[in-house]
């Protein structure tokens, strides 16, 4: 791996010096996979929009690479959840080096909730994105979370994440492209416009995985088609559940009218999971209840 960071001008030690500094050495139980190239990082950073005045909610920062390149590119208030205590000095250091512009909590981010810290913050109501190379084990988990807020429009106005390609195509898919399209299709396509912005090749982290990596950002519709969130999971849970049956078998797991959904719809009975829009799942969970 090149030693690119060694190129850092915010007056912080390279990476790779925290991490022997601190014993940061990643931990497979935790998802850890570090960045170390200040470039890519940047890039990262750069890909959120233009940071002034924003407050950037960051997961997992481990030795704190994004979390430098964050503050580095103008973000007022960064708001770091980690859980591993390792990682807690290394952070230190950065937060003593950007005064009053870094928060690091020590928490589990599964289980923490942001908004409150947010709201204690002294720019008020300024716009606050997420922003962060998620741990490969909690990802899928977080994002979901994050997208089935009753809540809506969110309390963020932009998610920009990195995900194994393989999920990143998930979050991105719909019935064009059936082999990726399912349950977190349509999740992400009803609330938000999601799109892959780059890869990220395995070489870039230590330890490199397995898999190529990418950078999705999602935006938030601020009107999306009105619908529960508990129905319309319940209506792709079954569908996708059963993706090589027709819906009108698949959908009995979650009602004994699947043919009523499937008319209120206008969708053919015949017609699988794959090949269905957001808004004819939309249509279906609103007919569930209606």
């Amino acid at each position: 791996m090149s030693d690119i960071d060694h190129r850092a001008d915010d007056g912080l030690p390279p990476l790779r010096d925290v991490v022997r500094t601190h014993g940061l050495e990643p931990k497979k139980a935790l998802g850890q996979n570090f960045l170390f190239d200040l470039n890519l990082t940047g890039r990262i950073a750069r890909s959120a929009g233009p940071l002034e005045g924003v407050t950037v909610v960051e997961i997992g920062p481990g030795p704190g690479g994004l979390t430098r390149a964050l503050l580095s590119a103008g973000a007022a208030r960064v708001i770091a959840v980690e859980r591993d205590p390792r990682a807690l000095p290394a952070l230190a250091e950065i937060a003593a080096r950007y005064p009053g512009r870094l928060d690091v909590v020590d928490a589990d981010a599964l289980t923490f909730d942001p908004v409150p810290l947010i709201g204690s913050g002294p720019l008020g109501s300024g716009p606050v994105r997420i922003v962060a190379n998620l741990p490969y084990n909690i990802g899928t988990p977080l994002l979901t979370g994050w997208l089935t807020d009753p809540a809506w429009p969110p309390w963020w106005d932009s998610l920009t994440l990195m995900f194994q390609r393989e999920v990143a195509e998930r979050i991105v898919a719909d019935e064009s492209d059936r082999a990726n399209y399912g349950r977190l299709g349509v999740l992400c396509g009803w609330r938000t416009q999601a799109d892959i912005l780059f890869d990220v090749a395995p070489s870039a982290f230590v330890p490199p995985p397995k898999v190529t990596s990418s950078v999705v950002r999602l935006t938030p519709r601020p009107a999306p088609l009105p619908c529960a969130v508990e129905t319309l999971e319940r209506v792709t849970r079954a569908a996708f559940g059963q993706r090589r049956k027709m819906l009108r078998q698949s959908l009995k797991a979650a009602t004994p009218d699947a043919l009523r959904l499937l008319e209120a719809a206008g969708i053919a009975e015949t017609a699988r999971a794959e090949e269905v829009p957001v808004a004819g799942f939309v249509a279906m969970a609103r007919a569930l209840v209606g």
